[in-house]
């Protein structure tokens, strides 16, 4: 298998997108031999979905679009990146914080550890940023 696969969709900042965001995730995914009923491409499409979301919600309207990518390096590391044109990197919220939206990161932070992975932020370009997961890569090796 090649040292790097890569997979990218690019869409716009609507609502309707974080849906279709997570279903190429999960078309890329099956297509590179993760099993489609794993609790791992679960976990993938929650994080994906979160962060499609704060593309969307958190940029307002200053990104038209956002980007995901998917790189599967050498069958041991998958990195998720999604990238938007918005220049505010994501903010954490104070524990004590009440409020019912904004637990995203949170979310992405927890999930991502709790796989054994790490995230980070990029800055790109164009004054925008992208936010990585990279988790370890379980699928079978196909043969």
């Amino acid at each position: 298998m090649a040292d790097l696969q890569e997979a990218s969709v690019t869409l716009p900042s609507d609502p309707a997108s974080v849906s279709a965001a997570r279903k190429h995730v999960s078309a890329v995914l099956a297509e590179w031999g993760l099993p489609t009923e794993s609790d791992v491409l679960d976990t993938v499409r929650l994080i994906v979905s979160e962060l499609a979301t704060n593309a969307v919600q958190h940029t307002f309207g200053k990104s038209p679009t956002f980007t995901v990518d998917l790189q599967l390096e050498r069958d041991e590391q998958l990195r998720i990146g999604v990238t938007d044109s918005h220049p505010r990197w994501p903010q954490r919220l104070p524990a004590a914080v009440q409020q019912d939206n904004g637990r995203g990161m949170v979310i992405i932070r927890w999930l991502t550890a709790e796989c054994g992975g790490r995230l980070s932020v990029t800055p790109t370009p164009d004054g925008g940023k992208t936010i990585w997961i990279a988790l370890p890569w379980t699928a079978p090796v196909k043969g």
